[in-house]
């Protein structure tokens, strides 16, 4: 199968992105993605050797976007802004997007899925853990932060955020905190668990 981008491949993968968003990966069947793109459900396995590849596709699609919008975010602070709030500004940032689009992000953080979109989580978590290492590095090097082991205390803020908006982003969930409540508490988190003044 091919990787190169068609409009046929394009129209797929938004049409299961549109259906993840909607409804989680449950909502997006072959049969349903195909429709949605308007094509027979074979035609998906003409550009794809599974669902789960596709989901593989949609998944990167959508993590690089993250991804960017979190190096932008660090990237964005002015040049008086503190190494600890670049910190808490690359993940402020992953957690506002988030809650924002809350269904495609508990599918993508939390909803159970096919180990090949599993592993593509994986690397992900790695790749939010070098951007949050890098600006809690920058943080030590300036004096504002304390010595630590940078890759531990990375991978645990990474994995704490993440962990913080599976309840609030489940479509199960009953009563949520505001956006702000757990916008509020995640920068208080991070700044104990780095020991920002």
């Amino acid at each position: 199968m091919s990787s190169v981008a068609t409009p046929t491949r394009e129209r797929l993968l938004r049409a299961a992105r549109e259906l993840i968003e909607e409804g989680g990966y449950s909502a997006a069947s072959v049969a349903a993605i195909a429709e949605r793109a308007g094509f027979a459900a074979s035609t998906l396995y003409r550009h794809f050797v599974s669902k789960e590849e596709l989901f593989v596709e949609v998944f990167r699609s959508v993590c690089d976007r993250e991804v960017e919008a979190m190096r932008v975010a660090a990237e964005a602070m002015t040049a008086e802004a503190s190494h600890v709030e670049r910190l808490e500004s690359v993940l402020a940032t992953f957690a506002e997007r988030a809650l924002r689009r809350p269904r495609l992000a508990w599918a993508l953080i939390a909803e159970p899925v096919d180990p090949l979109v599993d592993a593509e989580r994986l690397a992900y978590r790695e790749r939010y853990r070098e951007l949050t290492a890098t600006a809690l590095q920058a943080g030590i090097d300036a004096g504002e932060l304390p010595a630590q082991n940078v890759e531990l205390t990375a991978a645990a803020l990474v994995g704490g955020c993440g962990e913080a908006l599976v309840g609030p982003l489940s479509p199960l969930a009953g009563a949520k905190p505001s956006r702000d409540e757990i916008l509020d508490a995640l920068r208080t988190f991070i700044r104990r668990a780095v020991g920002a003044p």
